[in-house]
């Protein structure tokens, strides 16, 4: 199982409201570092692209943007972002060999299985380049738990993240720590990891 149904199914119905909710995201710092720090023209996936605020920024910008996303009604926003190139695909569908130059995973492997986690980061290596870029957001915790609108959450803690990304041959470049509310209107703690394919 790559993703969980009963989450993506409250994706499809709130779909509209999670546009809304995050159409400020497209001025993230970690956004902008992420920006910066691509070759001229990169090949760019946007993994779990939600709405595709993200993806439109980065296609802005000049880069080649393939935004994808479990949830066909989020595909259709990111779609009719200019330059965006947007598919629905799950994240054990990543089939890419050394095809981008950075891969942008912002809080949606966080809704995959824990025991997928390695998967997810060994597929996400093969599919870029040598030096490649990862950016990758969790919330920090232990364990599984569903949240009260029934979307399934994975927790790490920063060393388990930082010791899966080894794993999978990428070296960690840099980390961010904050705590905020999402959907549900609890403060949880996250994390954002800026990491290199070696």
């Amino acid at each position: 199982m790559s993703q969980d149904d009963e989450t993506l199914a409250y994706y499809g119905r709130a779909a509209d409201d999670y546009a809304e909710r995050t159409a400020h995201l497209d001025k993230e710092p970690a956004l902008e570092a992420f920006i910066a720090a691509l070759p001229e023209g990169a090949r760019v996936l946007d993994l779990g692209c939600g709405p595709g605020v993200m993806a439109g920024r980065m296609a802005a910008e000049g880069f080649s943007v393939l935004a994808t996303d479990a949830v066909p009604e989020m595909v259709e926003m990111a779609a009719a972002r200019p330059g965006v190139e947007a598919r629905v695909a799950r994240f054990d569908e990543i089939e890419g060999v050394a095809e981008f130059d950075g891969v942008w995973a912002n809080f949606s492997l966080l809704h995959a299985p824990r025991g997928d986690l390695p998967g997810h980061m060994a597929r996400i290596h093969r599919a870029l380049r040598s030096g490649g870029l990862f950016h990758i957001g969790m919330k920090v915790g232990e364990g599984e738990k569903r949240d009260e609108l029934g979307r399934l959450y994975s927790f790490f803690t920063e060393a388990e993240l930082r010791g899966l990304l080894t794993d999978a041959g990428f070296s960690v470049m840099d980390a961010r720590r904050g705590r905020e509310a999402g959907m549900t209107g609890v403060p949880e703690d996250w994390i954002t990891i800026f990491a290199e394919a070696i």
